[in-house]
């Protein structure tokens, strides 16, 4: 499969969880739970990044990571599951850029382009501008490229400004 096929999925924390923990726990434990039913395999995770808040804000430091997945589900059925395993992590839902306990998004569905009125979109709308999607998307799919703006993982990464702070976690 190529990388421009790849089903991706980004995922962030930056609060711990009563039952996993430290956020990177909580999200080892959410990848365990997309893959507990059988019908998404996980095929490769990135490293996981420490991340300040975009935008800048006085919250906690993200951990924040891509997979590369396998999965027959739809991309609407998808990021349905998505949502189970947020709120069954204890997610909840009140405002754009909120800190949170996990965050998982469907950033890029093979070469589909899904653009509905407040529902989907894929690939995800502002993923292209986002150093904590584009590192680690980067080591998962390195020849990805970007179905619409035409323009590979490697050069959105070089493209990025410089006040995105992001750095590798040494453990994970």
């Amino acid at each position: 499969m190529s990388a421009d096929d790849a089903i991706l999925i980004a995922f962030g924390a930056n609060l711990p969880t009563e039952e996993y923990g430290a956020p990177a726990q909580t999200l080892k434990a959410a990848l365990h739970r997309l893959s507990r039913d059988g019908d998404i395999s996980i095929d490769l995770v990135s490293s996981f990044y420490e991340t300040a808040p975009v935008p800048i804000s006085d919250q906690p430091w993200y951990v924040n990571g891509v997979a590369r997945i396998s999965t027959q589900l739809s991309a609407h059925d998808l990021l349905q599951r998505l949502h189970d395993v947020e709120a069954e992590f204890g997610r909840v839902r009140r405002e754009r850029n909120a800190a949170r306990v996990i965050d998982l998004d469907l950033i890029a569905y093979g070469r589909d382009l899904l653009r509905e009125e407040d529902g989907i979109q894929v690939p995800h709308p502002r993923m292209a501008e986002r150093a904590f999607v584009l590192l680690p998307l980067r080591d998962v799919a390195p020849d990805w490229v970007h179905p619409v703006l035409g323009r590979s993982v490697g050069d959105l990464v070089a493209a990025l400004p410089d006040d995105q702070q992001i750095r590798k976690q040494d453990c994970c």
